[in-house]
């Protein structure tokens, strides 16, 4: 069972990395963080809408892979007697 909990652990860093960089590449929308440091001005030299799409999916793939290791990490801990 600690091997299977130092993998989840891994697995959880690894994505959580992962789920920031992802994050930190969508193109911002505007109205946020992102015009209070000169983000505001619009360029088309940014991800076309099929890159923008990949990246979305990727990124719920990622953050649901991100969200099922910490249950695992949870169920281990809960059912564990170690």
């Amino acid at each position: 069972m600690v091997v299977l909990k130092i993998i989840m652990i891994s697995l959880l860093v690894l994505t959580s990395i992962l789920l920031i960089l992802f994050v930190l590449l969508h193109k911002g929308r505007g109205g946020g963080l992102s015009d209070m440091f000169g983000g505001g001005v619009t360029s088309s030299l940014g991800s076309s809408g099929v890159a923008e799409r990949n990246l979305n999916r990727l990124t719920v793939i990622v953050s649901l892979v991100w969200f099922f290791s910490i249950v695992g990490i949870g169920l281990i801990d809960r059912f564990t007697l170690i």
